[in-house]
């Protein structure tokens, strides 16, 4: 018999990941290629299968740990069958723990405040940081008196004078939304200056169309939305403003000819991811519809791989299908250079004239945004993206 380690994979090379949760304690049998953990990466939950049939022995992270490519996070005896008794079997010592005092065996219940930095997982230490706090005032609930992310947050806001005629609950932050927040903070505030030029779409040409064409991109298994239109007038944009499609370095600008689009897209369980439709440059409206259709539908399934959210160079965020006129500033998904928002279609009062006569009519239209990083472009480029993409929709052939 053998002991293997339980990896994280090879392919999350550059994600950020965490520890979800167990699917099997120390001391269960488990078969070989059956999820064992779970990893929350990239807005997506990933399991990881045990690399052999045998014994879970040994479980190095914790819930809420976040993890490195290629990190071990547990120990699987191959071969082994469970205990008979009704107690779990000992589990070998880890490499880690060679040489070094078992002082969960000295101390069964080990207090917060004895925790030594060495025994607190990343995400604890740095919130602990952020707060200002020191482990000796926290109490643990923890696996043998370890402090947990949710032991800090409840402690600081313990620390928090509120007015006395307010009462509240704490909600934990998901391990998503804590993500997103820590992204979001990086990008607007310690990497790219946000900049945003704000343009308005008549959609009367695109709508025209849709109504021509959307029964037959359906029967041919495809759902022709108003963003697979957003979608192909921004490739046209991309190529008037190389620069939208690229990401800054310390050394030099790097400009992508692929655009590979992120498309925002909201889930019924709450939350946001952003799949990436590749290649869009090379494709013709029904197949950017058919990818978008596949992308979308295995989003709310669920069923996104941590690939299908990588290398993203360009995002679109239709935002104004839940109602949003303009958002500003959209913070920019780094390490890219500029987001597209699109907001409500609303139909709206406009003058025209006629044979020299000025008349007011209603037109379906809606604001378009594009956000920018300021070291990558001016406004001019901006403005010139924008009149590409409105200028693309509003002529669109019927």
């Amino acid at each position: 018999m053998s002991i293997l380690p339980i990896k994280v994979p090879a392919e999350q090379e550059g994600t950020r990941s965490q520890v979800l949760r167990w699917l099997k304690k120390v001391g269960e049998a488990v078969r070989e290629n059956e999820p064992v953990v779970e990893l929350e990466t990239d807005k997506v939950t990933v399991e990881v299968a045990a690399p052999a049939a045998g014994v879970l022995r040994e479980i190095l992270k914790q819930e809420r740990e976040e993890l490195e490519p290629g990190e071990v996070l547990g120990r699987i005896e191959a071969g082994a069958v469970p205990a008979a008794t009704g107690q779990a079997p000992v589990s070998p010592p880890s490499m880690a723990s060679v040489g070094r005092r078992d002082v969960s065996a000295e101390t069964p219940t080990v207090k917060a405040g004895g925790s030594r930095a060495a025994e607190l997982s990343p995400a604890v230490r740095r919130l602990l940081k952020e707060q200002g706090l020191e482990s000796s005032a926290v109490q643990g609930t923890g696996q043998g008196g370890r402090i947990t992310v949710q032991d800090v947050l409840r402690h600081a806001s313990t620390q928090t004078s509120a007015p006395i005629s307010t009462t509240g609950r704490l909600v934990p932050h998901t391990p998503i939304r804590a993500r997103v927040a820590e992204h979001m903070v990086q990008s607007l505030l310690h990497t790219a200056p946000h900049v945003t030029s704000i343009f308005e779409a008549d959609m009367s040409a695109v709508i025209a169309h849709r109504a021509s064409h959307r029964e037959d991109f359906e029967r041919r298994g495809a759902s022709l939305t108003f963003t697979v239109y957003f979608l192909a007038a921004a490739v046209k944009a991309i190529r008037a403003v190389p620069e939208s499609n690229s990401r800054w370095t310390d050394t030099a600008l790097e400009v992508f000819d692929q655009v590979d689009i992120g498309v925002a897209t909201a889930l019924e369980a709450g939350g946001l991811v952003v799949p990436v439709l590749r290649n869009v440059e090379g494709r013709d409206l029904f197949d950017i519809a058919q990818g978008l259709h596949d992308l979308v539908t295995r989003a709310r399934d669920n069923k996104l791989t941590p690939a299908d959210m990588r290398g993203g160079t360009f995002t679109i965020s239709n935002h104004g299908v839940s109602g949003s006129l303009i958002a500003t500033p959209i913070v920019i998904h780094q390490p890219q250079s500029a987001i597209l928002g699109i907001g409500k279609l609303e139909k709206r009062p406009v003058v025209i004239e006629e044979g020299g006569v000025e008349r007011i009519v209603a037109r379906s239209k809606c604001y378009v945004t594009l956000t920018i990083d300021h070291r990558v472009m001016d406004g001019l480029q901006a403005n010139r993206f924008l009149q590409t993409f409105v200028g693309t929709l509003e002529s669109w052939p019927g």
